[in-house]
């Protein structure tokens, strides 16, 4: 591996378009989640900013567009997932190569392979000795997800900033303003506080005076009404079955407060600068919780790291009690008080 690139230069410098041809394109690939994409999204400023006249296109998901868009630095959604954290078998890109491919999914080789089967002019990647044509900086496995990948472009002369997250407020009006929203589901049992403990936390906030408005995935309906019933809210405060995501930046822009497991929802509360109360489990919050300050409550019984995509809940999440979500959220110096 080389030394790390000029600071300030990206790779080569960029390049200006030929006369009379289309931009020049920038593929990045993080086909992952919504809290993955939001976490990236100072990077992904950093490439607009560093390849200001060339198309921006990025690998990931339909259903993130929104959320790509709202981040102001992508023209282009190009649709691509796999299982889980896989990386996607192909890309259905058309046209010349791309002029740079970034690899944001992860340290390869199968995403190096990926991106080098399109031939773009050049691909910045982290190192790994399955792909040891590629000189970029060493992974590190302790590192936070935002640090990481401004890290990363830092290497290759590229400035960026991992507190450039906030993103602009949504042009519609909050459907529940001034609620506590909460959210039971995420993508994995290891990272799902049960819903009797949910529904406890809820059923005390409305005791407190406070509106108390639940959200969930596509396929949480189920464990909705597992919060809903016995907290006793009314069917118009469960917002199932997934809401696109306008709305859903509109709900939480707006919120008084959000409370939520380690999944894409606390980044998405982080995002807007909305008070939240996160609770961890198998990952420590160093690695994938909010910034520091007051706003942003992480709540997490140190231990030894355990497996984010387990099926039952991890131990460290069983360790908080709705009791701790209560005072955090009631002691809360930033959330308005009903």
């Amino acid at each position: 591996m080389t030394g790390r690139r000029p600071a300030g230069a990206a790779p080569d410098g960029p390049r200006a378009a030929p006369v009379g041809a289309g931009r020049p394109r920038v593929l990045v690939l993080r086909a992952l989640g919504l809290g993955d994409l939001l976490a990236g999204v100072p990077a992904l400023r950093a490439l607009r900013r560093a390849f200001g006249g060339y198309e921006i296109v990025l690998a990931a998901p339909r259903e993130l567009a929104g959320a790509a868009s709202a981040s102001g630095a992508v023209d282009t959604l190009l649709p691509a997932r796999a299982p889980g954290r896989a990386v996607p078998p192909a890309l259905a890109w058309t046209g010349p190569p791309p002029e740079v491919a970034v690899d944001l999914h992860g340290n390869g080789p199968p995403s190096h392979r990926l991106l080098q089967g399109l031939r773009p002019g050049r691909l910045l990647a982290f190192a790994h000795p399955g792909t040891p044509e590629i000189q970029g900086p060493v992974w590190r496995a302790d590192e936070h997800e935002r640090a990481r990948w401004c890290r990363f472009l830092e290497w290759y002369g590229i400035p960026a900033d991992p507190a450039d997250l906030r993103l602009a407020p949504p042009g519609a009006p909050c459907p529940a303003p001034g609620a506590v929203v909460v959210h039971p589901g995420a993508d994995s049992g290891a990272r799902r506080w049960p819903a009797e403990r949910y529904a406890a936390v809820a059923g005390e906030l409305r005791g407190h005076g406070y509106r108390v408005v639940l959200t969930g995935g596509p396929g949480e309906d189920g464990l909705l009404a597992r919060v809903a019933g016995p907290a006793g809210l009314d069917r118009v405060d469960v917002l199932a079955g997934g809401l696109p995501f306008g709305e859903l930046a509109a709900l939480f822009a707006g919120a008084a407060a959000v409370i939520s497991g380690d999944t894409g929802i606390a980044h998405l509360a982080v995002a807007y600068g909305t008070p939240s109360v996160t609770l961890f489990g198998p990952v420590p919050p160093d690695l994938w919780g909010p910034p520091p300050g007051t706003r942003h409550v992480a709540l997490w019984h140190p231990g030894p790291p355990g497996d984010p995509h387990g099926r039952e809940p991890d131990p460290r999440l069983l360790r908080i009690q709705p009791e701790d979500v209560l005072k955090a959220l009631l002691d809360h110096p930033e959330v308005a008080r009903p």
